[in-house]
């Protein structure tokens, strides 16, 4: 029979993996929109109320992040890519290319893995040799970081932090990498969340979704972009996005399609 004694060490062996796998995990709830926008509106990208800030995440793909630039130059908009650290080592020229017109780099993680599993050393030693990548690259220095899937935990909000750089997830998306998305699905996902302040995500590759799906991000992008113009709003980078207020002082500029 076993000693009384021994059980709370048995108990507390029993409750470690839990309490590590939660303290891994827990910042996470911050992928949901509701606790993004109530508790971490900078989290969110809330910034300036009368700007929209426009993100594309996981290039740079030579099969399509161009046609990106192309149509952004055609609006005369700048944005936010955040990159992943793997393909700017592949695809340099297109990286500088990118910055060339203008556009913002930003840090998207070195590979699109999913956080599952503890590992914070891992995450240190990769968003820190993906900002050396960007920065070897392109000589600026990223600022901001999006993990992959956005899914933001303990250990990537460390590497974050030991790398420097701001973690910013979205307030509007468009739904985009799924084999279902058309321009106008697009269009109308991003206009049914997106208000003066926020941040929107879309993708300029399909590389970790369904095939061919940025073709309709990118048939979708006038009509996102001119729908902000419309409510009065302009649009650009996360640079040019500035903090907001955590509690605005009235109600915000409509958003498209509001």
């Amino acid at each position: 029979m076993a000693s009384p004694s021994g059980r709370p060490w048995r108990t507390a062996a029993l409750l470690l993996p839990l309490t590590v796998a939660g303290a891994h995990i827990g910042p996470a709830a911050t992928w949901l929109p509701a606790v993004r926008r109530l508790l971490f509106p900078r989290l969110a990208g809330t910034g300036h109320r009368r700007h929209v800030a426009l993100t594309f995440d996981d290039g740079p793909d030579p099969a399509s992040t161009p046609r990106f630039l192309d149509a952004l130059d055609e609006l005369d908009v700048r944005a936010t890519f955040f990159l992943l650290g793997s393909e700017v080592v592949r695809h340099p020229a297109l990286v500088r290319e990118l910055v060339g017109r203008g556009h913002e780099p930003a840090v998207h993680g070195w590979t699109h893995d999913r956080p599952w599993w503890p590992a914070p050393a891992r995450d240190v030693a990769e968003v820190r040799r993906a900002v050396r990548a960007v920065h070897d690259t392109t000589g600026q220095r990223p600022v901001w970081y999006r993990p992959p899937y956005g899914i933001l935990t303990s250990g990537r909000w460390l590497a974050a932090r030991r790398a420097g750089l701001r973690p910013v997830l979205w307030s509007a998306w468009g739904q985009d990498w799924t084999a279902d998305a058309t321009p106008a699905s697009v269009r109308a996902r991003v206009a049914a969340d997106l208000r003066g302040g926020g941040t929107v995500l879309l993708h300029d590759t399909d590389r970790v979704a369904a095939p061919g799906c940025w073709r309709s991000a990118l048939a979708a992008l006038p009509g996102i972009v001119d729908g902000c113009r419309e409510a009065g709003l302009t649009v650009g980078p996360l640079r040019e996005h500035g903090p907001g207020p955590l509690l605005p002082d009235g109600p915000p500029p409509a958003g498209p399609g509001s």
